[in-house]
């Protein structure tokens, strides 16, 4: 087992390397400095004297000299904390820095810079952080089977400090966000994140993330695809990676911002996060916003179906080219378990109202350029799609008949989501 290393010594500065549109090999764009609680940026002069070179956020990172400090209320820009590792892959950190002692250290503990350079390289989006301006050092993954990672991802669950093969395999992953278990595989061309149960489940949760995925694909919505394996007697989930494109040989990244950096927001004020700030956000800063805005629509309405109320605003975002925003594919569409019927989304759907129901989707459409007849097509077309296809996805996932009768009678199409709406919706 490894030994239990000292805490690190938290760095001063951080360099942000960043992946340019269709660029296989990263460039240094800034640096990233402490001032007291804040982390400062400033754009490299080289960089800025590229031709090619773009912003890596606006408004929040214009391209210009000079120190650029977070917005207020921020300890670091939104656009750079959305590449830091969350809950999952601090607990990695931890693991890591403090041994066995990790499992019941707060992730405060580790200083923030600490958790951007400790992390792995292959991170969400189009960034990477390190400790030179010159060269670039892609803390790389060891190989290893889905039974290895879903053995490491349990021994860091449990406190159990890593031996070095199973520490380096499952390092890879810590850049990734969520709190859920997880790792980065490559499958021959596609790179994928794998997805573990937890030993605090209650129910099996991926199996049911498979599910809401299979379906939202089914309704037409643009999900991320997925498949289900088995390793080690356990349910795996597999999630096709939509910021990585293979290219001769080589891959480029594509850059994203969460919601809550669209908002200005950090996790500490995402309660305050809505549905109807995003359309609008949508409208006057996205390509294509009335299919965009359809488009988010169709996923509120399925989230509500399904009962994923974690919908919050780290689980959307949007591609950045540099001048324009694109939504991602949806992911993380997971139905959450509920001790009674009433639930509430985890974003304001329309004024102060998020509660989980049709009536609440139906008063919000007009913010999202839909009258009430295309608001009730969409919801009745969802509504018939989920019941067309559920034998056949259940079949998929091999549920068996307790995990069935969960998801049917208590979770996907609950009778809550129905209270208040006209009686052809339910």
């Amino acid at each position: 087992m490894t030994s239990e290393r000292p805490a690190t010594k938290a760095p001063e500065e951080a360099y942000v390397w960043l992946w340019l549109p269709n660029a296989t090999e990263p460039i240094v764009a800034g640096r990233i400095a402490r001032d007291g609680e804040r982390l400062i940026f400033n754009y490299g002069q080289s960089y800025l004297d590229r031709n090619n070179r773009v912003s890596i956020y606006e408004p929040e990172l214009p391209l210009r000299s000079g120190a650029i400090a977070p917005e207020v209320g921020l300890r670091m820009a939104g656009c750079l904390r959305d590449a830091a590792p969350d809950a999952w892959g601090r607990r990695v950190i931890l693991n890591r820095t403090f041994g066995r002692k990790g499992k019941d250290i707060d992730a405060g503990a580790l200083d923030e810079l600490i958790y951007l350079l400790e992390s792995g390289s292959d991170r969400v989006g189009a960034l990477d952080f390190q400790r030179s301006p010159t060269e670039y050092q892609p803390r790389a993954v060891q190989a290893a089977t889905l039974e290895e990672l879903l053995s490491a991802a349990e021994k860091v669950e449990n406190g159990v400090p890593l031996t070095p093969d199973l520490d380096q395999a499952l390092y890879h992953g810590t850049s990734l966000g969520g709190a859920r278990p997880k790792a980065m595989i490559q499958d021959g061309d596609t790179k994928m994140i794998a997805k573990f149960a937890s030993s605090t489940d209650t129910y099996n949760v991926v199996k049911g993330e498979y599910l809401a995925m299979r379906l939202a694909a089914k309704i037409g919505l643009d999900v991320a695809p997925v498949r289900l394996e088995r390793a080690a007697g356990k349910d795996v989930l597999l999630v096709e990676r939509f910021d990585r494109i293979r290219t001769v040989g080589e891959w480029t990244r594509k850059a994203m911002v969460s919601a809550l950096t669209l908002f200005g927001l950090d996790e500490m004020m995402a309660r305050y996060t809505s549905y109807e700030d995003l359309a609008e956000i949508v409208r006057h800063r996205f390509t294509s916003p009335k299919a965009t805005l359809h488009e988010l629509y169709g996923r509120l309405v399925f989230n509500i179906l399904c009962g994923n109320t974690d919908d919050h605003a780290r689980n959307h975002a949007g591609f950045w080219d540099g001048e324009h925003l694109t939504l991602t594919p949806a992911y993380d569409i997971c139905p959450q378990s509920r001790t009674g019927n009433v639930a509430r989304q985890a974003m304001l759907i329309v004024g102060n109202d998020r509660t989980s129901s049709l009536a609440t989707c139906l008063e919000a459409a007009p913010k999202f350029q839909l009258d009430a007849k295309a608001a009730k097509d969409i919801i009745v077309r969802q509504i018939s799609t989920v019941r067309d296809g559920w034998n056949d996805i259940c079949e998929e996932a091999e549920l068996t008949e307790v995990e069935r009768s969960l998801f049917e009678q208590r979770i996907f199409l609950n009778s809550f989501i129905f209270e208040g709406t006209p009686e052809a919706l339910r």
